[in-house]
Parts: C-alpha cells; sequence; structure tokens
C-alpha cells in the first residue's frame, strides 16, 4: 500500500473542496439550501475553531482514502487506471452519495443541496480513483 499516495488522496479532498464550496462554485445554493447567508458575517461564537474543523475534516478524508484503496486495489497488483476512476465513481455516487441521499431524506433538505454534497463526495472518490491510479 503507498501510504504517500493515500495521503496525497486525503490531501486532496482540501484542494477540490476550497473551489467546490466556494462563491465561484457552489457557496450560494449550499448556505440557501442550508438558510445561511454566505454574505453575512460569521458569528465566531456559533462555530467550531478552523483548526478542529479542517483537522477532524483531514482525519475522516484519510480514513476514506485507505478504506477505499483497500477495498479496491489492496492486494490485486498494479491496476490500470480506468479501474481505480470506475470504482471511485461508483464509491463515490453509489456509497457516499447514496447515503447523504437517505440522511437528507429524512432531515427534508433540499434535492439540491444533495446534488451539492452528493457530487462533492462522487468527484472526491473518482479524484482518490485519480491519485492512486496514476501514482507508479
Amino acid at each position: 500500500m503507498n501510504h504517500l499516495a493515500i495521503l496525497t488522496c486525503a490531501l486532496s479532498v482540501f484542494v477540490l473542496g476550497a473551489p467546490w464550496y466556494s462563491k465561484a462554485m457552489f457557496l450560494r445554493p449550499w448556505a440557501k439550501s442550508n438558510g445561511i447567508d454566505p454574505d453575512a458575517p460569521r458569528d465566531k461564537s456559533k462555530g467550531k475553531h478552523p483548526a478542529n474543523v479542517f483537522g477532524v475534516s483531514f482525519l475522516m478524508a484519510w480514513i476514506a482514502a485507505y478504506a477505499f484503496a483497500i477495498v479496491v486495489g489492496h492486494g490485486h497488483g498494479p491496476l490500470p487506471l480506468i479501474h481505480w476512476l470506475h470504482h471511485g465513481f461508483v464509491c463515490g455516487i453509489g456509497i457516499a452519495a447514496t447515503s447523504f441521499a437517505i440522511n437528507y431524506q429524512f432531515a427534508n433538505n433540499p434535492f439540491v443541496l444533495l446534488l451539492i454534497d452528493g457530487g462533492y463526495h462522487t468527484v472526491q472518490f473518482t479524484l482518490y480513483g485519480l491519485v492512486l491510479g496514476l501514482w507508479p
């Protein structure tokens, strides 16, 4: 198992998340769907410290990348890039996004929120596949 590739996968979620949840892409519809004004000043007393948010997010991304590498490619020898991309997409849309869909149904969250968050995690796992598939 290539630990550096898995670390790169975990870091890649921040490279993906920064533009995905920015005003240039999906921040406004995401915020609206969550009842948040993206232009209002943040009330620092109501949120978690950024170090905690990013630290826990990194840890979860690292665990997800490890799990993905174990399930999709561990012990199978070298696999073609298409294998990794296909499985990344399937894990993203078929496991992560559908898990959000279940929770969002019970929470009565808007469908657009599922498209944004489920789409993010579909791209996340496809990106994991890209990194692991291209890594020597």
